[in-house]
This record gives C-alpha cells, structure tokens and sequence, in this order.
C-alpha cells in the first residue's frame, strides 16, 4: 500500500473515518498529528483500545464495522463493512448485484438502463415504456395485392399510357409485409426537376418519417413540366393507382399526394380529378385545380410564401379558397403550429393553410406538417 498522510486536526465519529475511507479507496496509510474531540487513539473513532487494540464497534474495527474485521483501524473488507458483502460496493450495495449497477440495480437488469429500468425492456424507452402509441386511424381498405406474396420492390418502373411509356420512381419499405396495407404517397417534382432529384431527396421528406409505414412514388412528367393537356398526367396518375394495387399491398383510403411548384399543381389537379381515389394532398406553392369538375373529396394540407413571384400568393391563396368551399369549411380558424386549419369542415376532410414570409421556397416546416397532417387518416 502507498503511504499517503492526512494530517491536522481531523476530529471525531463520522468525518474522522469518511477521511480514512478515502485514504484508502487512494490506496493510502493514513495518519494524524491529533483526534479531536473524544481522541483519535482513546476512544474515539478506532474503538475502545487505540489504534492497534481490537475494539469491540469502532467506526474502523469491530465485526460489522464500516471496513470490517475483527480489531484495529486498518483491518480489511469484513462481512457488512462498506466494502464487503451488503456494504456499499458489495453484493446488493450501490454497485454489487441489485445495487446501482448490478442486476436489478439503476444499470443492471430491471435497473436504469437494464431489462425493465429506464431504457431497457419495459423501461421508459423500451417495451411497454413511454413511448407514444400507434395511430389508429381506423379500419384499412386492402388493394388486390395483398396476401399475393412478394412485390416488385423498389426502384425504376415504367408503364405504356395511351402509347407513351411513362417511368416512375418507388421506394418500398425494406420489411416489406404482403398482409399488411401500406399508405401509398405520391410526390410530383417541380419544373424542370426529376423524379430522381425528388426520390434521392428522400420525397420531400416523407421517406424518412414515414418510415415502414408507406409505400411512396416519384413519377416523371414530359418535358418537366405538369400537367400536360389533354388529362395525359391524369390518365398517367391513374394507371399508377392501378398498377400499385395490383402488384403491392396497400390500403386503398389512404392514398396521398405532395409536390412543390408545379408538383403542387399536380396534386390540386390529382385531388380534384381523382379525388374519389385520394384521400389528402399538400401542395406547396402551387395554383389550381385545372381541368373540369371534381370527383369525390379530399382533405388538403397548403403552403404558401407571401412574396411569391412564380406562382403567385394568390394563385395559392385560390387554391385555398377552394377547398375550402368543396370541404365546406367556414372563416374561423384555429392556429395548428405554422398553420391554421379552418373550423366547420366536413367532418374528415379538413383544410390546413400554411402562410409564411418569403417567397418561391418550400418552408422548413413542411415535411414534418404535411407528415403529421397525412398521418392523422
């Protein structure tokens, strides 16, 4: 053992071998010019008999003592002393089996971070702990592709559409589970983007927070732009919906679509055109519903920038307008973080409006609001 010397007055009872413990959890001798009141050596904190006479319950000597033993001060790790059995750092103490951070204690099994504890199983992170329940939307609407055993999977696809292949982009979640309906997303690019620039973006976002939940898309237009006349992208967006039934298992009420530009053009028109089919949309910075009249209802989730000079604020602001209206909503509204969503809608089918400064962007916001406002249907 090293010799290490604690000197001055020291005193008596407790603060007499708190100082000795730590002298020798250093790996030290200790040694004291005095004791104190009721003396170091006489009676005092090594028990009746000095320092090298075997007292009988001396803070230091005695069986149960704090270090254990039978006698003097420097006697080692007894049964029931701090270190020994029971003890502070012994079997069931702070740090032994059912202490701090054996089993059962605050790291060990049933501890803090252990099977049970704080963040294992059971725990406040773990099975049965604190984290926040499944959404419940109600009963899912199965497609014909489900229980038909393995899907296509992700990547590259194209379709014939009235004589013109047209390609798409899909990420499909890596568990992929043929009996389990999956919500379908669909994510039109801007002018002059790409399916690929959206799908290596991570779809606007959706990737990411939807996580095993959804099966998401990113179609190509022609010439970049959307919707070409004639209702082709319509006709396009409606052999995808076939197609995707046909060879994935998803759920057929809870089909969705986002955009940015002309993206948020897309999926005004799809909402209005195949809104018997979608069951929400969340253009950002888009105008419309072009084309005729609208077919079904769908919930609509908008943003816009009050200084847009390419689609202009109040292109958005029509589009508002009109969901509102085909939703039956009224003028008061309620701010939902960034938003407000309109009172007096149909029930099911509410209309958010998301206004901010700036101008032709896609706000910081959006992903983690149009995710929370698809993922309440």
């Amino acid at each position: 053992m090293d010799r290490c010397y604690l000197t001055g007055s020291v005193g008596s009872g407790v603060g007499r071998w708190v100082a000795a413990f730590v002298l020798m959890l250093a790996g030290c001798e200790e040694s004291s010019d005095s004791g104190g009141g009721g003396g170091a050596y006489v009676g005092g904190d090594n028990g009746t008999g000095g320092v090298a006479t075997p007292g009988t319950g001396g803070s230091f000597a005695g069986t149960g003592g704090m270090f254990g033993g039978t006698g003097g001060q420097s006697v080692g790790q007894g049964t029931g002393g701090v270190v020994g059995t029971g003890g502070t750092v012994g079997t069931g103490g702070t740090v032994g089996t059912g202490g701090m951070v054996g089993t059962g204690g605050m790291v060990g099994t049933g501890g803090m971070v252990g099977t049970g504890g704080m963040v294992g199983s059971g725990g406040m992170v773990g099975s049965g702990g604190v984290e926040p329940p499944p959404v419940d939307n109600g009963e899912a609407v199965p497609s014909a592709g489900c229980g038909g055993g393995s899907s296509p999977g992700g990547g590259d696809f194209s379709l014939n559409v009235d004589g013109t292949q047209r390609t798409y982009i899909v990420a499909a979640p890596a568990g992929y589970d043929a009996n389990r309906p999956y919500r379908l997303i669909f994510t039109w690019h801007y002018l002059n983007g790409s399916a690929s620039g959206i799908a290596r973006g991570g779809y606007y976002g959706m990737e990411s927070r939807a996580g095993d939940t959804a099966i998401l898309v990113s179609p190509e237009g022609i010439g970049a732009a959307w919707p070409n006349t004639g209702g082709r992208d319509v006709a396009f967006a409606s052999a995808m919906l076939d197609w995707f039934k046909e060879n994935y298992c998803i759920d057929e009420s809870r089909i969705f679509s986002t955009g940015f530009s002309y993206g948020a053009i897309m999926s005004n028109t799809v909402g209005c055109a195949l809104g018997d089919q979608f069951r929400a949309i969340a253009p950002m910075s888009g105008s419309g519903p072009r084309g005729g009249g609208c077919t079904g209802q769908v919930a609509a989730w908008l943003s816009h920038g009050d200084t847009d000079s390419i689609v202009s604020f109040a292109g958005g602001q029509g589009s508002r307008d009109h969901w509102k209206s085909a939703n039956g909503c009224g003028d008061q509204s309620t701010t939902v973080g960034d938003c407000v969503a309109y009172d007096g809608c149909d029930a099911g089918y509410p209309v958010h409006w998301c206004e901010y400064s700036g101008g032709h962007t896609q706000p910081r916001f959006a992903p983690d609001a149009i995710w929370a406002f698809f993922e309440q249907f």
